[in-house]
């Protein structure tokens, strides 16, 4: 049984529903059970400024299941949820990020984990820290120092 970590954010169409609305259907994937929801996070827009602030949030998941069927899963949400992908940083219904599953490292075209930019994020970092104080990243560190770290970036619980 795997521990999983997935980032979850939106900035349109109701941010908190969307995060909300996700976590269920995210519960509902075969093989996974929700262990833990942090708080939800109220974000400024990292890259592109001229958007809406963010809704964020950390899940934990347990079960069995590959890190490329998660991705495929997680992808197929974002879709339902009416994401459309067409520049980096941009405003979304919906973006799902796997963040963590267990100690794995691994990098392919479509995945790479542990998330490549998660320890510099505060709004990742934070919701993260939440719900694992102990947790060591793979090829980075204890989430303690990498929280101490990092600037302020206007993360807020929403």
């Amino acid at each position: 049984m795997s521990n999983i970590y997935i980032a979850l954010g939106s900035n349109l169409e109701e941010p908190s529903k969307q995060i909300l609305n996700a976590i269920e259907l995210i519960g509902m994937i075969q093989g996974l059970s929700v262990t833990h929801i942090s708080s939800l996070y109220k974000t400024k827009p990292i890259g592109k400024l001229d958007q809406p602030d963010f809704i964020n949030a950390v899940i934990k998941l347990e079960g069995d299941i590959s890190p490329e069927k998660l991705h495929a899963e997680l992808q197929d949400i974002e879709t339902q949820a009416g994401r459309i992908r067409f520049e980096l940083n941009e405003p979304r219904t919906l973006d799902l990020d796997i963040l963590l599953i267990d100690n794995i490292i691994m990098q392919t075209k479509k995945l790479t984990i542990p998330h490549p930019r998660m320890h510099l994020r505060q709004f990742v970092i934070v919701p993260l820290f939440e719900i694992n104080q102990e947790l060591n990243i793979p090829g980075i560190g204890s989430i303690k120092e990498i929280l101490k770290s990092l600037p302020d970036q206007g993360v807020v619980k929403a």
